[in-house]
């Protein structure tokens, strides 16, 4: 496999999925170099496995990790000054454990995406931080895929992400677009069912067998969102 990038272009597997996550890896090690300070106290949504804690390089008084996957948690780096939560950020659950706390940032990569009202989360996140720097995926990720089959993306929208941080932050935005080629079709399929980006999960067998024969492309699209919101 190979990973292209270009500006302006373009639980179920969780042990393997550090094999198929590699968009997911190398955004989320720019996410970390691109912070710009070294918060002691982090809230991260969707920590995965740790692919973005293992950058982190600093130490750090307290690091809140939240997945929603078990799996996944179970995985994550532990410490003292670790916790480790199974919580889906859309659930009053979590809105319950962050009540009444303080962050000096919260991070987040490739997550807040599959949110089913990202609104309701970041005014939640306004209330206990003063910044956030999050990686998001786009609708416009595996758009060949979505054109063929003509199923619409199930991720959110480039427009819709923006408009949920203005609303409560000074934001800068960065759209970058990533191929990713495989030598044949079989690897690229296993991916996209392993990477945790799947867009053809609403596809019965007849569909996904007329969506393989149809992609004749080498590589997959990946449009990543980079957000930096802050108060004013």
């Amino acid at each position: 496999m190979r990973i292209m990038s270009d500006k302006n272009q373009f639980s179920k597997y969780a042990k393997s999925y550090n094999s198929y996550n590699i968009i997911q890896q190398l955004v989320a090690k720019s996410l970390v170099r691109e912070l710009g300070c070294q918060p002691k106290r982090i809230l991260e949504l969707g920590c995965g496995s740790g692919q973005i804690f293992k950058y982190i390089h600093w130490n750090v008084d307290f690091y809140h990790a939240i997945d929603a996957s078990a799996s996944m948690c179970e995985l994550h780096p532990k410490s003292n000054n670790i916790h480790v939560q199974c919580c889906d950020f859309d659930s009053e659950l979590f809105f319950k454990a962050i009540k009444n706390t303080h962050y000096d940032m919260v991070i987040s990569s490739s997550a807040l995406q599959w949110s089913s009202n990202l609104p309701k989360i970041i005014h939640a996140l306004s209330e206990i931080t003063s910044e956030i720097q999050a990686v998001l995926f786009t609708s416009n990720t595996f758009k060949t895929i979505q054109t063929i089959s003509n199923k619409p993306s199930p991720i959110l929208d480039e427009k819709s992400i923006k408009e949920a941080f203005e609303t409560y932050f000074e934001c800068t935005f960065e759209t970058l677009n990533y191929k990713l080629e495989f030598d044949d079709k079989k690897a690229l399929f296993d991916y996209i069912k392993k990477s945790g980006v799947s867009s053809s999960n609403s596809l019965n067998f007849k569909e996904a067998k007329q969506l393989y024969k149809a992609y004749d492309l080498n590589y997959l699209e990946f449009e990543v969102l980079f957000v930096k919101a802050k108060k004013a």
